[in-house]
């Protein structure tokens, strides 16, 4: 699955889940994520194995030129040789123009090294920007990824509450709250009253008992006179 298909499937995810609700959109990018990281592996090792394959073109093309260089070298060398008379005329040229051939075939070489190491480097930095987009994009969705949570997070707290909030309503609580406010003041009223009635009773008995007890002292005073006269002193 290329990246444009990757990224399709990922941004459909909470698309779906609000049409259908049949997939958790949660799930489908983190399984997107996964995608995307086995892709980011993949294009990892590829690319690491095409800027090894550029580095074995570049060692073998600085090789054959090497080679190149060296047999020109020899050949210089076999020519002088023949025109000091150390070596003869002939053989000299004969093996100058060996050397010459292997030179060319060195530089062929060379040349056929350096177009691979240009396209393999081209590979690489194509490679490259893809890895690049990938890291991006798995950045750009782990922080969609955690948005998304922290917004099933807000979303179900919010259900939840507002179902509470509904129940409540719907069983009546409200209603039953009211009854046992009106439970309370009729106990209170009653309370009051009974206090009032308790009062006036005190009341009455305090009149009574005033009643009684002034009575009383009069009827001591009389028994005191009479005791006193009794005595014999009164006067």
């Amino acid at each position: 699955m290329n990246i444009l298909q990757r990224l399709f499937k990922i941004g459909q995810s909470e698309a779906h889940a609000a049409v259908n609700q049949l997939e958790d959109p949660i799930n489908l990018t983190e399984q997107g994520l996964r995608d995307l990281r086995q892709d980011l592996d993949k294009a990892l090792h590829g690319l690491a194995e095409v800027k090894a394959m550029a580095i074995r073109a570049r060692n073998e093309t600085e090789a054959f030129r090497a080679k190149a260089a060296d047999y020109e070298n020899k050949a210089v060398l076999l020519l002088q040789r023949a025109h000091k008379g150390d070596l003869d005329p002939a053989e000299a040229d004969r093996l100058a123009t060996e050397a010459l051939l292997k030179k060319a075939e060195n530089e062929t070489h060379a040349t056929r090294s350096a177009q691979d190491q240009a396209r393999f480097e081209q590979s690489a930095a194509q490679l490259d920007q893809s890895v690049q987009t990938l890291k991006a994009t798995i950045s750009q969705w782990e922080n969609e990824l955690k948005t998304l949570k922290a917004r099933v997070v807000v979303s179900t707290a919010t259900v939840n509450i507002n179902k509470q909030l509904a129940q409540l309503d719907s069983s009546g609580t409200v209603a039953l709250l009211e009854r046992m406010k009106e439970k309370v003041a009729v106990q209170e009223a009653l309370a009051e009253s009974y206090g009032e009635l308790a009062q006036e009773s005190k009341s009455v008995d305090a009149e009574i008992d005033k009643a009684i007890g002034q009575a009383g002292v009069g009827q001591a005073a009389e028994d005191l006179q009479a005791l006193k006269a009794k005595l014999g002193l009164t006067r």
